[in-house]
């Protein structure tokens, strides 16, 4: 433990736990063979066997999976889950998000409702974001797949292919409206 560490309600420290100084824990969070540099806050989550960098933000109600490494001054918000990632520095994953088997790059911004789908039905594939890039609300980046730097997904894509760098890709189906005869 570091100094001026508070540790609120409910909160519980279990395994192997290396804690930075001025750190806010909880209330109600578990953390397990972590290690958690300075200046974390992390309330109402779980942290696995994972490495978190200066200044994170995490929670409410976040899970951050075993081999995970989020640096410095990133935020995961409230029902995020990260899974065997590496989460780049100023990167903002701010609620409702599944970010699995991914690299996320430097001041990337996830929009809520956005997933990377790393499993096929038999094997667990790689996402790769680049630097810079954003994803709208609701989009789904079905891995293996790699998004270049400075792209912008627009908002409900599903995203299946390699996207070069500093690009806006929109995927979406046509809209069909039928009126209802009585």
């Amino acid at each position: 433990f570091g100094t001026d560490v508070i540790i609120e309600p409910q909160t519980h420290l279990r395994g192997k736990c290396n804690i930075g100084n001025g750190c806010h824990l909880g209330p109600g969070s578990v953390i397990t063979n972590s290690t958690l540099a300075e200046n974390v806050l992390a309330i109402h989550s779980f942290i696995n066997e994972a490495t978190i960098g200066k200044g994170v933000s995490i929670g409410p109600f976040a899970h951050i999976r075993p081999e995970s490494n989020i640096c410095a001054n990133s935020k995961v918000g409230n029902f995020v889950e990260i899974k065997k990632s590496f989460i780049d520095e100023g990167t903002k994953i701010n609620h409702l998000s599944y970010i699995g088997d991914s690299s996320l790059g430097k001041n990337v911004n996830i929009g809520a409702g956005t997933i990377t789908a790393n499993f096929d039905g038999e094997k667990k594939h790689r996402t790769i974001i680049g630097n810079y890039s954003k994803s709208g609300a609701n989009s789904v980046l079905v891995a293996p797949i790699k998004i270049g730097s400075h792209v912008t997904i627009g908002a409900g894509s599903t995203i299946s292919k390699d996207i070069p760098d500093k690009t806006l890709v929109v995927e979406r189906s046509k809209t069909i409206i039928r009126t209802k005869i009585d």
